[in-house]
């Protein structure tokens, strides 16, 4: 009897399944948000080139990830070469309690 290459004879458990396997080649929306502000609708109509919006957070705060509409996780901008990209920090409570699978 000979042994395949694609045998599953190794003495490594496979990983215990989660509440994700099913869900893993799901298309969502990722929304990367840097900050937040409110303003009435006379001065969204006044727009122009080069208005400063304030925001709510401070300047170096986090950025927010967030994933068809759910907060995710929160990161920082990285520059890859020419590419800006979003290195995650932290993420929420939830998320990494599934991944726990607790």
């Amino acid at each position: 009897m000979s042994s395949s290459p694609t045998s599953l004879s190794s003495s490594e458990p496979e990983p215990a399944p989660t509440p994700f396997d099913a869900l893993g080649d799901l298309v969502c929306p990722v929304t990367v948000v840097l900050g937040t502000g409110s303003i009435t609708v006379r001065q969204c109509l006044s727009l122009a080139r080069q208005t400063v919006l304030r925001l709510d957070e401070s300047a170096g705060d986090d950025l927010t990830v967030v994933v068809n509409g759910i907060s995710l996780a929160r990161g920082e901008v990285a520059i890859i070469d020419t590419t800006t990209a979003i290195r995650v920090t932290d993420l929420s409570r939830g998320l990494a309690n599934a991944r726990r699978g607790a």
